[in-house]
């Protein structure tokens, strides 16, 4: 097919994603809400409980994180970086993971990652939310609402490859080959 008949195509795909979006943007606003308890993690200032990591929004974002094992979850954390400021502007924005506050403070200071994160290990918090089942943590994502005293999940959804949540495998798909079996590294020789 020629560049000018694919393109087309292919902007009456992006057309039809845009839609179906909408379409899920719709069901999740009437998706009835799901109280969870007050959890307590560990981070490098001490505890703080799910409730304080609100600060001063109704919106929180928990990004569950396998920790500083996973290259995966590492390439997610990078991206989220970036557009940490803007996220944090509208809504509470933490990364949570099974590591010691400790690691977490020493892979994020050598990764530059501005956001806060907390650990939930020794905590249900993972297990409860759908994020590590049989003892495995996964990634993913977890929206709270604060409302009044009560802490209410709205949202979540697992992380995979080639997800909405990570731009590297938008841009590999331009390429006619795509990701081509490549898998992110901790590090790249420059």
């Amino acid at each position: 097919m020629k560049y000018k008949e694919t393109a087309e195509k292919l902007a009456e795909y992006r057309s039809q994603i845009a839609e179906i979006r909408e379409k899920m943007r719709s069901a999740r606003a009437s998706i009835e809400p799901e109280e969870v308890q007050d959890y307590e993690f560990a981070t490098p200032l001490g505890n703080a409980r799910l409730s304080a990591l609100f600060g001063d929004k109704d919106s929180l974002f928990v990004i569950h994180n396998m920790g500083t094992t996973c290259a995966h979850c590492t390439m997610w954390a990078d991206g989220f970086n970036g557009v940490f400021e803007h996220l944090r502007d509208r809504a509470a924005f933490v990364v949570s993971s099974p590591d010691t506050p400790e690691q977490q403070k020493c892979f994020a200071a050598g990764r530059g990652w501005k956001f806060p994160m907390v650990s939930n290990q020794g905590t249900t918090f993972a297990e409860d939310m759908g994020y590590r089942p049989n003892g495995r943590a996964m990634p993913g994502v977890s929206v709270f609402k604060r409302k009044g005293d009560k802490i209410m999940r709205v949202a979540d959804t697992a992380f995979k490859p080639g997800d909405d949540f990570c731009s590297v495998w938008h841009l590999f798909d331009l390429i006619p080959e795509g990701a081509a079996g490549w898998q992110p590294e901790f590090g790249y020789a420059s």
